[in-house]
């Protein structure tokens, strides 16, 4: 068989079965479900649950023209040899590497509804006639998952014109939006981060009270002084102490600036589900997939019998031939969906315990300073497979440990040199640059160029545009912007 690793996939045709692989390999396991449930609709001769029994005498029948068809190998994949193995009810008891306990560790997905279906509801309540009925609802289909509306309106207005055959305007759209947005969350279909948060405060307990009326004032009138923190320039233009300022500040930055993003109850609310548990059995660290990712599925006794009938009917049979043609199609694709669920488990074992073995250090403490400077290069080259293969299965899945549930692509990260001569991983200098923040006056907060002395200091050699990239990383703002009254 011609071998084919993922560094070429871009390079080379694929068979659809080749592509699919690579598809499985990515998919994380809150989708394999879906995944698995898919394959078993399209084809019949795929079930679930386990092999009864496995026949003495596998059917080599078909073999050749299966493996030339499949076309896939890579370093840590042997397909040639599947077929002289047992599919039925794969679960990977045989390696050690799931437990059958993991069952009621997962973490679920909580139920709910969306936040299109709360608004839809919440349409429904208004007296809307039909026609402003469809406007309201091209509105809330124009809602983005952070609760704004940025499509311009005209281009909403030419929206209704086209696929509902309504002719509107501006102030109509407006009328019916000022109504949506007096729904829940409050905020909710905003155009801008400034009317998003006129509307939370307008709708405030006693909207008369001075407090409220300053707090209004500062997003209406200097809204564009209030984000860049130019406090003494609000003081002066709307003639508020300091004590006002402070107070109707502090209400602002409590308002939620994206109203679409809570989950109270009016959004779907989806949990983590890991890839990988971590347990640590007296010192000793093991990982297991979640169960999951080992569905029992075999390859249908009553297609494999028909296939047997073949070799004992009259080949000559047009209407035969063409029926075991279709069978063997769905055989071939069977046993191959198999195989590669039992390859995505392998390489997904191998490329974890691999990164395991790299940091184990933070997996024993949980303490980010641990972690190494490690590149996808190093766990490709220590398990032997291309690093294509590592960064799909990096990019795509997540290990739950006694710390919390980490992305894979978390353990990776470059190396930053320090006054020794050694690397430390840039994670680390995230945490000490964090913890500096966290800990300056805010009243005069440090400058980057002050950042870059501290942490030169403590013997990280470091520049300035590197301090400032990984601030941006962190989500910290500029010094200007973290000085509070």
């Amino acid at each position: 068989m011609q071998k084919l690793h993922l560094s070429q996939v871009l390079s080379q045709k694929l068979s659809p079965q080749q592509i699919q692989f690579i598809k499985l390999l990515q998919v994380p396991t809150a989708e394999l479900d879906a995944r698995v449930e898919e394959e078993l609709e399209i084809n019949p001769a795929l079930e679930e649950g386990r092999e009864e029994e496995k026949k003495e005498n596998e059917d080599d029948e078909f073999e050749d023209s299966y493996e030339e068809d499949l076309g896939y190998e890579d370093k840590d994949i042997n397909l040639e040899d599947y077929l002289n193995d047992d599919y039925g009810g794969y679960k990977m008891q045989g390696d050690g590497n799931y437990s059958p306990d993991e069952e009621d560790r997962e973490i679920p997905i909580s139920s709910g509804v969306s936040l299109h279906e709360q608004l839809m509801t919440q349409l429904g309540f208004l007296k809307l006639d039909e026609r402003q009925k469809l406007i309201g609802r091209q509105l809330i289909g124009s809602i983005e998952s952070d609760g704004y509306i940025r499509r311009d309106l005209e281009a909403i207005i030419n929206d209704l014109a086209f696929s509902q055959n309504i002719e509107t305007d501006v102030d109509e759209i407006e009328e019916i939006l000022r109504k949506i947005q007096t729904f829940d969350p409050a905020g909710i279909a905003a155009r801008n981060l400034q009317e998003c948060l006129l509307i939370q405060l307008e709708r405030k307990e006693h909207p008369e009270d001075n407090l409220v009326q300053n707090a209004i004032k500062i997003i209406a009138d200097c809204f564009d002084e209030f984000t860049k923190k130019h406090y003494p320039k609000i003081q002066k233009k709307l003639d508020l102490d300091d004590e006002d300022i402070k107070e109707a500040v502090n209400m602002i930055t409590r308002l939620n600036p994206k109203p679409g993003g809570i989950s109270d109850g009016l959004v779907k609310t989806q949990y983590i589900i890991p890839d990988f548990i971590l347990s640590n059995n007296e010192g000793k660290l093991e990982i297991s997939l979640n169960s999951k990712n080992a569905p029992e599925l075999r390859v249908s006794r009553s297609y494999s019998e028909m296939f047997d009938a073949y070799d004992k009917s009259d080949k000559k049979d047009k209407k035969l031939k063409d029926t075991v043609t279709f069978v063997k199609q769905k055989l071939d694709a069977a046993k191959w969906f198999i195989d590669a669920i039992k390859q995505r488990q392998q390489t997904l074992l191998k490329t974890m315990q691999a990164i395991l073995d790299y940091q184990v250090e933070f997996f024993r403490e949980g303490d980010e300073t641990k972690l190494k400077p490690m590149i996808l290069k190093d766990i490709a080259d220590k398990i032997e497979m291309d690093i294509s293969t590592v960064s799909r299965v990096a990019n795509s899945k997540s290990i739950q440990t006694e710390f919390g549930i980490y992305p894979l692509k978390y353990f990776f990260s470059e190396g930053i040199a320090t006054e020794s001569g050694e690397d430390v991983s840039n994670k680390e200098v995230k945490s000490v640059l964090q913890a500096m923040v966290e800990a300056e006056n805010k009243r005069r907060p440090l400058s980057d160029d002050k950042l870059v002395k501290m942490l030169n200091d403590k013997g990280y050699n470091i520049a300035r545009r590197t301090v400032a990239k990984y601030r941006e990383q962190l989500q910290i703002p500029v010094a200007r912007l973290r000085k509070e009254l």
